[in-house]
C-alpha cells in the first residue's frame, strides 16, 4: 500500500479528470451504427491533445487506447469495426497518463433504448460503487468495501465477478492493495489518509463466473448474460473519501441531473 500526499493526490486527480472528459466525450458519439474502433480512434486523438499518454496502450501489450466491453463481455474488450446496435450495452474503461500518475475509470453506456431488465442492472451496478466509496474510510478495512458491495448487490440476485478486483493506483496503473467486489467485514488492510483506489464493481446479470475469448484479453460471462461495469477513482483525504474521478462530463452529454456525488466532494471543491 503506497500513501500520496497531497500534491500527488492532485496528479493523479488531474488524469483521473482527463479520463472524466474522455468519457464524457464518447457519451457524445456512443449511438447505434458508431463502432468501437472509431470511439477508440477519436479517445486517443483527445488524450494526445490534452499533452497526456493513452494508459492502457501497449500495457502488457495491450493494443488499444480503450477497453470496450459489449453486452456479454465483462472487461478488457478490445475494440473493432462491428457497429453498435440499438439496445446494446457498452462499458468503456479508459486511463491516462500525465505527469507520472495514472488515471483510471469507466462508464457502462446505454445504445438506444434498452430493457428495463438490463437498465436496472446498469442502475444497481453504479448505486453498489457508491455504497462501496462509503466503506472507503479511514481507520476501516478494505474488506469492508467489498462486502458493502456484495451486501447491496446479493438483494437483487445479480452475479459479482470474483477473478477480477479493483486495485490501488499511482506512478503505476495498478497497486496493492486489490480490492474485491466481496468480502468479509473487518478484514484486509487499514484504510489511511493518503490511500488512492480504483474502485469498479463488475457485475452480471446472471452468473458470477467468466470466462476469456481466444484473444487473450476479453472477458465474457459464462452464460452470455449482459455484464456493467462502472469505475471510479478515490482519494481519502481527512478520513474521508473524495472522488478524483467524475461522471459529471457524461451527464452533462447526456442530459442527466444527479447529486450522486456531492457527499464526495468536499475537499477540492471547498
Amino acid at each position: 500500500m503506497i500513501l500520496k500526499d497531497i500534491n500527488e493526490i492532485k496528479k493523479i486527480r488531474e488524469s483521473a479528470q482527463l479520463v472524466s472528459k474522455t468519457l464524457g466525450l464518447m457519451a457524445n458519439e456512443i449511438k447505434p451504427g458508431v463502432t468501437s474502433l472509431y470511439l477508440d480512434k477519436i479517445a486517443e486523438e483527445f488524450i494526445l491533445d490534452n499533452k497526456a499518454e493513452p494508459g492502457f496502450k501497449g500495457y502488457d501489450n495491450f493494443p488499444n487506447t480503450l477497453c470496450v466491453s459489449i453486452n456479454n463481455e465483462v472487461v478488457h474488450g478490445i475494440p473493432c469495426d462491428t457497429p453498435l446496435k440499438n439496445g446494446d450495452i457498452i462499458s468503456i474503461d479508459c486511463g491516462v497518463l500525465k505527469n507520472g500518475f495514472y488515471g483510471d475509470h469507466a462508464y457502462t453506456f446505454s445504445v438506444g433504448e434498452i430493457s428495463k431488465e438490463v437498465q436496472e442492472l446498469l442502475d444497481v451496478t453504479k448505486k453498489s460503487l457508491y455504497i462501496g466509496i462509503e466503506s472507503m474510510k479511514e481507520g476501516n478495512r478494505i474488506g469492508d468495501i467489498g462486502y458493502a458491495i456484495e451486501n447491496y448487490i446479493k438483494i437483487h440476485g445479480y452475479g459479482i465477478v470474483r477473478e477480477l478486483v479493483g486495485h490501488g493506483l499511482g506512478q503505476s496503473l495498478h497497486e496493492l492493495p486489490e480490492v474485491p467486489n466481496y468480502g468479509k467485514k473487518g478484514t484486509g488492510k487499514i484504510i489511511k489518509n493518503g490511500l488512492v483506489l480504483a474502485i469498479e464493481p463488475m457485475i452480471n446479470l446472471g452468473t458470477e463466473k467468466i470466462k476469456i475469448n481466444d484473444d487473450g484479453w476479453t472477458f465474457v460471462t459464462a452464460d452470455s448474460l449482459q455484464s456493467a461495469h462502472f469505475e471510479h477513482n478515490i482519494a481519502v483525504i481527512d478520513s474521508k473519501p473524495e472522488l478524483l474521478s467524475t461522471y459529471k462530463y457524461i451527464y452533462q452529454a447526456l442530459g442527466i441531473e444527479s447529486d450522486e456525488e456531492d457527499k464526495f466532494n468536499n475537499f477540492f471543491n471547498r
